[in-house]
C-alpha cells in the first residue's frame, strides 16, 4: 500500500489551549484543503486520565483518576506538512503526553 497523502489529527486539548494549538496547526499549514485554508473542526468533549507513578501531569495528580472537559479538535494534513504540523502541536501542547491521533485518509475526493 502506498503512503497516503492526506491524514486527519485528533487532537485532544484542554480548553484553556484551543487557541495556541489551532494557532501552531495553522502555522504548519494543517487544514488546507484544495483552494481553502484554516479549514479545522473541534467540540467538547469529556475525557478522563490516571496519572501514573514518574508522571508529571497538568492536570492530576498521581495515582488518582482524573476527568476535565477538553476540546477536540479534528483537521486535515497533507503528507508533506505532517512532521511540522506535529511538532507545533507538541511544542503548544501544554500535556506531557498530548493525545495526538493520526488517521490516513483514502479516497475521500480531497
Amino acid at each position: 500500500m502506498t503512503r497516503p497523502d492526506l491524514y486527519k489529527l485528533e487532537i485532544f486539548v484542554p480548553e484553556g489551549h484551543f487557541e495556541a494549538v489551532r494557532d501552531a496547526l495553522w502555522s504548519a499549514d494543517a487544514g488546507h484543503i484544495g483552494a481553502y485554508d484554516r479549514c479545522l473542526s473541534w467540540s467538547p468533549v469529556q475525557s478522563c486520565w490516571r496519572p501514573l507513578e514518574g508522571a508529571s501531569p497538568f492536570d492530576g495528580a498521581v495515582g488518582e483518576l482524573s476527568q476535565a472537559r477538553e476540546i477536540k479538535i479534528e483537521v486535515c494534513c497533507r503528507a508533506r506538512d505532517l512532521a511540522r504540523a506535529l511538532a507545533v502541536v507538541k511544542a503548544a501542547h501544554p500535556y506531557e503526553e498530548p493525545v495526538i491521533n493520526v488517521l490516513p485518509l483514502l479516497g475521500t475526493g480531497l
